[in-house]
Order: C-alpha cells, then structure tokens, then sequence
C-alpha cells in the first residue's frame, strides 16, 4: 500500500506531470514571469469556469480578502462579522485594516456561520459579512444575502475551501460559491481543491467598477505606471503558477468527483457508529469536500487521533483554538462559553486524509482502523 498523505500532491503531481513541466518550462524560455499570458489566460478560463464577469488573480488568499474590503471601502472602526470557528486569515485581515471583527457562532452540524447569529450581531457600525464557506460547502447564501440587503451591507464570500461548489437559491438558480455575494475570495494554496505549486489568490465579482477598484490595488493602486489612484499593495499570480493553475483548473470537477467518492466511502463505513457522526450536507449546496471532518463523540477525538498516528495514518484538527480563544483576538466581549457549538466542536472535530488520490486499498485501512478503535 502506497504511503497515506493528509493530502497527495506528489502522487497529483505525476498524474500531470508531463503537461505541468512543459507549461513551466514555456514560462521560463518565454521569461514573461509577471502578469504574462499565462496569468492572464488563466483569469479568463477560471472567470469561464465560475460564469462571473471577472477574476483579479493575486499573491494569495490572505491578499484576496484584504483587497476585497480595502475595493469595497471598508473604513477604520467598521465592523466585519464572521465566524469564530475558521482560519485565522478571515479575521487577521479585517485586523489589519484597522476594521472591527465581529465574531458569531456557526451551525452545529454544516460549521458553517449562522445567520440567525449574523443577524443579532449587528450594529449600526456594521458594514460587511464574511461568510466562510468551510470545509468544502456554501454556507446559507440566501439568508445571508437576505440580511445583507436589509441592512445595507456588503457580502464578501471566504471561498478558500470551496471551489467548484455549486449554490442553488431559492428561486432555483445555481451559482459557484465565490460568485454570489459582491465578491468572492480564495486560496491557490497548494493543498486546496485548486491548488498552484506555491502561493496564489484570486479575487471574483460581477461589479465593473469595484473589479477595475481592485485591478489597480493589486498593482500599487495604479493603471498606468507611475500613476497612482488608489492606494495599493504589491499582490500578483506569478506567470508560473498561473500555468500550472491552467493544467489544473481543467481537471478541478474531475479531481473534485474523486474527493466525493472519498466522502462516499467515509459515510458508508461509518454510518452505523454511534461514537461518530459524518459531515452533514447544507441544504441548497453541493459539497467538494476540501476536508472530510468527524465528529468523534464520548471525549475519544484525541485517543483516536493518536491510535491512527500509530497505525501510519495523518489526522488533523481543524481548528483546535477557535478565533475568540486566540491570544491576539481577544476581546472582552467574548468570553468562554460565548460561543457554545463552536467550544464543543474543537473538541470533537477530527479531519481524516482527503485528496484526489485515495484509492480503496488505503480508504479501507483508514476506515477499517477508525473502527478499530472505536469498537474495541
């Protein structure tokens, strides 16, 4: 049996190994290393892919959402709500910009925010929601989008984990996560669904105006050079992992089919487990499953994650410390006990290996060996 990896890349990697070292190798003898026709070819097959009038590629995911308040003109003491339980990234940058997080809890059984808890968070002083499409699904964008329009406020949608699922609304309308709300943010980092070979963002919106705002910020805030409209950062997709993006986009709905067989298998060989409970799927969304996440119930989350250590299996918690229990985002406002699902899961969420390259020899070691603990 093939070595287990929490995510596979080596194994992607020689899958399309052949077409990855030529496009890289074009870049290279091309030496159009920034913003060249890789890049840009790029930003029009993921805005095809995504059916959204544009995609502004950046440095990283970070970046995306940065650019994405500082285009919508999100000012200083403006409050941002978002979830306590997800990366650190979703808060760090409302942080940076000098804005206000706003943290809610999340539904016990998707981890997705709240709406009903967005809807008690907001103040005068509101001005954005972030909802983070977690672990691979949409959150409840009809809601979301409902509250928004009732109080005026901008919708940025934390896409890192989801790309590639699908939200159908109440009308029966589908759309690619990312491309609901005003914008849309999300990670190339190399272990997400769509994933480049180093760091890599992009920003999507249907707004002519906020994606020609944010074309300029990603480039020092200018058009033509040397001319300066907007303050800007230094945040590009370099022509190198635009190309491998390219190879990889073409092949997202396949590697994301993959991941669901995963899924599938999990669910089947954990269905009948009092002591776990399978990832539940939101209403209204596909799933493409970035993480395959527990719940290990009756405190054995942490035993169960050593036993597989033992046996060769990787394991993760995600997230162990949830954003109001981390030292640089206290705040008085929220103490232990504030937030009581999201304080119950990062004791009982444990993430099993989920890539595009699992084969049946190893999903049953790994589900084979879960049981094996559990039932003993």
């Amino acid at each position: 049996m093939k070595e287990i990896r929490m995510v596979d890349l080596v194994t992607q990697y020689e899958g399309i190994q052949e077409e990855v070292d030529k496009s890289v190798l074009d870049v290279i003898r091309s030496s159009a290393y920034i913003n060249g026709p890789e890049v840009k070819s790029f930003q029009a097959e993921l805005e095809d892919y995504l059916g959204v009038k544009h995609v502004i590629p950046c440095a990283n995911g970070t970046d995306a959402l940065q650019i994405a308040m500082m285009g919508l003109g999100l000012k200083p003491g403006d409050e941002v709500i978002t979830a306590t339980f997800t990366f650190v990234a979703t808060a760090e940058v409302i942080a940076l910009l000098q804005l206000t997080p706003v943290l809610v809890d999340v539904d016990p059984d998707t981890f997705l925010i709240d709406p009903a808890a967005i809807e008690a968070a907001i103040t005068p002083k509101t001005k954005a929601i972030v909802p983070v499409h977690l672990f691979g699904q949409v959150a409840n964008m009809d809601e979301i989008q409902r509250i928004a329009k009732a109080h005026d406020l901008f919708v940025i949608e934390d896409n890192a984990q989801a790309i590639g699922a699908s939200f159908t609304n109440k009308d029966g309308v589908s759309a690619k996560a990312g491309t609901i709300g005003h914008v849309g943010c999300t990670s190339f980092f190399p272990s997400k669904n769509l994933g480049c070979m180093g760091d890599g963002g992009a920003i999507f919106t249907n707004d002519d105006d906020l994606a020609s705002k944010m074309r300029m910020i990603v480039n020092h805030g200018m058009v033509r050079q040397y001319y300066h409209d907007h303050i800007g950062v230094n945040s590009r997709l370099d022509s190198i992992q635009a190309a491998v993006l390219r190879i990889k986009l073409r092949k997202l709905d396949v590697y994301n089919s993959a991941r669901n067989a995963a899924a599938a298998a999990y669910d089947t060989a954990f269905a009948n487990c009092e002591d776990l409970e399978t990832p539940a799927r939101a209403e209204n969304s596909t799933h493409v499953f970035h993480q395959y996440t527990l719940k290990v119930k009756n405190g054995k989350r942490d035993e169960l994650r050593a036993y597989l250590g033992e046996k060769g299996i990787p394991s993760m918690i995600y997230y162990p410390v949830p954003l109001h229990m981390q030292e640089a985002y206290k705040d008085e406002r929220y103490g232990v006990g504030h937030f009581p699902i999201t304080e119950s899961l990062v004791d009982e969420v444990l993430s099993l290996p989920m890539h595009t390259e699992l084969d049946k020899e190893q999903l049953d070691f790994i589900t084979s060996s879960v049981l094996e603990y559990i039932n003993r």
